[in-house]
């Protein structure tokens, strides 16, 4: 209930409002059925923008670490994702690709729309990285097509580090949707896997005209907070299975 309070009444309006996005192929949503929202993550306000823009809910897997935040600030935190309906993925462990897994078979079971960012974490640079293969075994798994979509224009407004957006225009772009019924039964073959995931990525390479990077980007800049001398940060992205 309190999903569409903020979309239709609160934070979707207001969203709408400042940033003025510019919707284009909207009509490659399906209307009905299982269907899996893939896109580039270039922005915290990717979370918020494409659910206020969508006819239909769509779910998120999100980060344990929303769920589990100390003080007034983390209980807060919790019982908005909780009540936007977003579910809580623990990141880390040899099982947490699995989970995640799980946790997404499970929305797309019911016939509803799973948001997912194959990249596995937002876009330091502004750059589209390499995918992880979870969205394409979800994918074989719940026979469910994929829909590439670009957020465009959200990095600028709300780079990683800034709590507050800035006003700047942003696209949102939804392309043709993706049916791998073709693999069906080939989820535990690992080219399989990646050849559908890298079809994903070029699709939404397409659709954000970004420069591509074929490395993961949690490794990229790991790697370079290294060489910097600034301390790794604790990952927050999931280990899916099979690269």
């Amino acid at each position: 209930m309190f999903y569409y309070v903020l979309k239709y009444v609160l934070l979707g309006p207001l969203l709408r409002l400042l940033f003025r996005p510019r919707i284009e192929g909207l009509d490659h949503v399906p209307s009905s059925g299982a269907a899996i929202i893939a896109g580039n993550h270039l922005s915290f306000s990717d979370h918020f923008l494409m659910p206020a823009i969508l006819k239909r809910r769509v779910t998120f897997l999100a980060k344990a670490e929303y769920f589990t935040g100390p003080g007034i600030k983390g209980r807060l935190t919790a019982a908005f994702f909780r009540s936007i309906g977003q579910i809580p993925v623990d990141r880390s462990g040899k099982e947490a690709g699995q989970a995640a897994i799980r946790e997404g078979l499970g929305v797309l079971g019911k016939d509803e729309l799973l948001g997912i960012y194959p990249e596995g974490t937002r876009s330091h640079d502004g750059r589209l990285y390499k995918g992880k293969v979870g969205v394409a075994v979800m994918a074989l798994r719940a026979q469910a097509p994929v829909v590439p979509c670009a957020m465009i224009g959200t990095f600028e407004a709300q780079p990683p580090g800034r709590k507050i957006p800035r006003i700047h225009p942003v696209t949102i772009r939804f392309g043709a949707p993706l049916d791998f019924s073709r693999y069906a039964g080939m989820e535990n073959q690992k080219a399989v896997l990646r050849a559908i995931t890298d079809e994903i990525m070029y699709a939404i390479l397409t659709l954000s005209e970004q420069e591509y990077v074929d490395r993961y980007a949690a490794v990229v800049k790991s790697e370079e907070e290294q060489a910097s001398g600034r301390p790794e940060r604790a990952r927050n992205f999931p280990r899916m299975p099979l690269s």
